[in-house]
């Protein structure tokens, strides 16, 4: 079983935003220069870099979608407390 996964995120506050931005950047839009442009997370300014995290690291529907992506997976809009992401899963580890 994965014991961590590294993802990037960002993070708007509408599901339409976030749908808009996943076509962008399954178009080509660079999803690091989308995170720095849109993202409402402070790590839009490492283009959403979040690092390793490790389960019970996140809030459950973040956590889920992270754990659940391959690696270089773009999921569908995840909606959190604090808005909609979007994640890019860079890397896993066990």
């Amino acid at each position: 079983m994965t014991q961590e996964v590294k993802a990037s995120h960002l993070l708007v506050e509408t599901e339409q935003e976030a749908i808009s931005l996943r076509e962008e950047i399954l178009s080509g839009t660079a999803f690091e220069d989308a995170a720095a442009e849109h993202s409402l997370c402070p790590s839009g300014a490492n283009g959403g870099d979040l690092g390793f995290f490790g389960r019970g690291q996140m809030v459950f529907e973040f956590e889920k979608a992270a754990f659940d992506l391959k690696v270089g997976e773009l999921s569908e809009p995840v909606k959190t407390n604090f808005g909609w992401h979007l994640i890019l899963v860079t890397d896993k580890q066990d």
